[in-house]
């Protein structure tokens, strides 16, 4: 029976990004141990904090699986250990890990195992094609990932996209890449959302409770260069100023790297009274947003996937997006694609949906059967598929 060991370290205790993928990937691997006949195992590594204070637990969303090997030394120290892959720290490790067929390092990187196979994800390749976008920290993954690369049996990315990226920028051939598509938060196998926070707005009845009581248009994300924001803004302002829309601009997401020229832009607009801006919101909240907006924008200059694409179209909210990277595959035809660089191209699509409700109707359809064709499940078949394939 083969057995495999996931990297569950990036799972926080509020899961996001790869955290998030992880943890339905795991929930998803579970429920196929026993139809797949095959043995699941965690790793899990304390941050370096935790470890300082003597916390080796791992996060309460874990708990409930049996077999986790916690690696009783803080990420930054094994990170460094690892890249000597042939001192005896490895093989006490793999005798930890149990000695699994597959050990799957899933942010991108993977110990150097000596008897495992030795998977590791790559998202995306931004720090390497848009060096500008990421911060300092992040333009420092080249080295680990090459560095990996050369050990690692399979590398799972996430989209055609990011698979050619792989090729074309690091050289990877082909057939050591496998393409695993994600699923939306609100998938129907998805893990139950998060409930409403204590220190979160409340989530009421109607769109008024946190998103105002105009119609609004909807952008979700972390607010950063990459993700195009300054030019949604600029889109808005003309539609406000040309066809004098009725509705609200509502940014939901934290403040990421150099966000400052996001907020410059909206003190700047002229209809900066009608920009809202909400920080972290539950995933209830988030799926209420999503559900009452009138349009999601989601003009991102580079995606490894695009999530928020596929969250609006599983929640029913019509989609205008870019035709960049990975978007096209997510979005398929159920979205108006756009260059994302041109302010007068999103604009005009935003209007389109607003004002023309057999299109906004025809693209919540689509939408619908788009998102269907993505599931946590088929994100762990594909996964299995990727394992048995280098053994």
């Amino acid at each position: 029976m083969m057995k495999v060991v996931v990297e569950a370290t990036p799972v926080l205790p509020r899961p996001s990004g790869v955290g998030l993928y992880v943890l339905n990937l795991l929930a998803a691997l579970k429920a196929l141990q026993e139809p797949e006949s095959f043995e699941l195992g965690l790793a899990y590594q304390p941050s370096l904090k935790n470890w300082l204070r003597g916390n080796l637990a791992v996060p309460e969303v874990l708990a409930h699986y049996d077999n986790i090997a916690v690696l009783p030394l803080p990420v930054r120290l094994l990170n460094v250990l690892a890249q000597m892959p042939g001192q005896p720290l490895m093989a006490k490790l793999e005798r930890r890990f149990g000695q699994p067929d597959i050990y799957h390092g899933t942010n991108y990187a993977v110990y150097p195992c000596r008897h495992s196979r030795r998977v590791m994800n790559i998202y995306d390749l931004s720090f390497i094609r848009y060096p500008d976008y990421v911060t300092t920290v992040v333009r420092t993954y080249t080295q680990r990932v090459k560095q990996c690369l050369a050990w690692a049996d399979l590398v799972i990315t996430i989209s055609e996209s990011s698979k050619q990226d792989i090729m074309d920028y690091l050289g990877v051939p082909a057939e050591r890449i496998w393409v695993t598509p994600l699923a939306s938060r609100y998938a129907a196998d998805a893990l139950p959302p998060s409930p409403v926070g204590p220190n979160s707005p409340e989530l009421g009845d109607g769109p008024s409770s946190v998103f105002g009581e105009r119609p609004f248009i909807l952008f979700v994300s972390t607010l950063e260069p990459r993700k195009n924001v300054v030019r949604l803004i600029e889109a808005f302002n003309q539609l406000k100023t040309q066809h004098r829309v009725d509705h609200q601009l509502v940014l939901v997401g934290q403040k990421g790297w150099q966000f400052e020229p996001i907020f410059e832009a909206i003190a700047a607009s002229p209809w900066r009274h009608q920009i809202r801006h909400l920080d972290y919101l539950t995933d209830a909240q988030v799926a209420h947003g999503y559900a009452q907006a009138d349009v999601f924008a989601y003009p991102s200059l580079y995606e490894g996937f695009g999530l928020p694409v596929l969250e609006a179209m599983t929640l029913g909210c019509p989609v205008v997006t870019a035709k960049t990277s990975s978007l096209p595959e997510v979005a398929g035809r159920a979205a108006l694609l756009v260059d994302p660089t041109s302010v007068e191209e999103l604009a005009e699509a935003l209007g389109r949906v607003i004002g023309d409700r057999a299109l906004r109707q025809s693209l919540i359809k689509q939408g619908y059967q788009q998102a269907a064709q993505f599931s946590w499940r088929g994100t762990a078949q594909a996964t299995l598929a990727a394992y048995r394939s280098i053994l």
